[in-house]
């Protein structure tokens, strides 16, 4: 176990080495908001998907395709175990009971899930991780909405349809499913923007750390609860869901638990600023949640590795 641990750690820490390019290229001014928009919409747009066509681009085998369906199970298991724990952050201020709520529901299962299940379990990783971030989008833009601003008028099919983890397994399971591959001159550039997806993601994690205000978390009791909540409680729930069930499919198992034991997702910051909700709040609930995590994520993900009997890489 303890070999699963420190490889965790060791994986955690390079991810926040990478955090700190961000970091720091925020208060040199190298990087502004204008830029760091443009980074974003390259990666969510670009970047993710090329990462899961890639995953996606491996023989038909009968036990992954089972795997995908266990990870679709435990993606929306997750969630569900998410929005029952989070009735227990009710608050007089519904302005920060929303921002509470939806930070303790959806973790930040892109921007940190993907690069550490690259990390930890190599393209198997991706293939079952991709299938979280498809749960979160659905959710997000329909239950997740309606938390934020009690109220689904804002809810867009074309966005539950079209999001980068849709785009990108609609895209990637035909070659899974018919064993294709695509021609190589067309791979290896798809294959180069998905090594982006890693560095550019945790630079842009950094640069928004820089900005954060701890000092309204700090002095909220209800804050401590929903990070306990976001990164303890609902990942060990998860894995301990999984340890009774004992899937055939170890990675498919530690990729959902990396998902659900990822930080408050950035997300959270975006919609409370939409729907005039605590900023301040969500900001530090995400930023703290993110430096939290390098102590949260390692012995979690470490005990799912070795019960599951996983080697890094995959």
């Amino acid at each position: 176990m303890l070999e699963s641990l420190i490889t965790v750690a060791k994986q955690v820490g390079i991810l926040f080495i990478l955090m700190s390019i961000g970091f720091v290229c925020n208060k040199k001014k190298l990087l502004n908001d204008t830029s760091i928009k443009g980074i974003v919409e390259l990666l969510v747009l670009i970047v993710t998907p090329c990462l899961i066509v890639c995953a996606f681009q491996r023989p038909f085998e009968p036990r992954l395709l089972n795997g995908l369906g266990w990870a679709l199970g435990g993606a929306v298991l997750s969630h569900i175990i998410g929005i029952a724990v989070s009735y227990f952050l009710c608050s007089r201020e519904k302005q920060k009971e929303c921002v509470l709520r939806f930070a303790t529901i959806f973790s930040n299962a892109g921007f940190m899930g993907i690069p550490l299940e690259y990390a930890l379990l190599g393209n198997d990783g991706v293939f079952f991780g991709a299938v979280y971030v498809v749960v979160f989008n659905l959710l997000c833009w329909t239950y997740g909405l309606f938390v934020m601003c009690s109220s689904l008028k804002d809810m867009k099919l074309v966005s539950l349809i079209f999001n980068p983890g849709t785009v990108g397994i609609f895209c990637g399971l035909p070659f899974f499913l018919f064993s294709w591959n695509m021609p190589e001159v067309i791979n290896k550039p798809v294959e180069m923007m998905a090594s982006l997806n890693t560095p550019l993601a945790m630079i842009v994690v950094g640069f928004y750390l820089a900005d954060a205000k701890f000092k309204t978390v700090l002095t909220y009791p209800k804050a401590y609860s929903a990070t306990f909540l976001r990164l303890i409680a609902i990942p060990l729930l998860v894995l301990a869901a999984f340890m009774f069930l004992h899937p055939d499919n170890g990675i498919m198992a530690t990729a959902v638990i990396i998902a659900s034991s990822a930080p408050v997702a950035a997300l959270t910051s975006m919609l409370a600023t939409r729907y005039s909700k605590d900023i301040s709040l969500s900001v530090g609930l995400v930023a703290g949640s993110t430096l939290l995590s390098i102590i949260t994520m390692p012995p979690i993900v470490g005990v799912a590795m070795w019960f599951f009997k996983i080697k890094a890489g995959g």
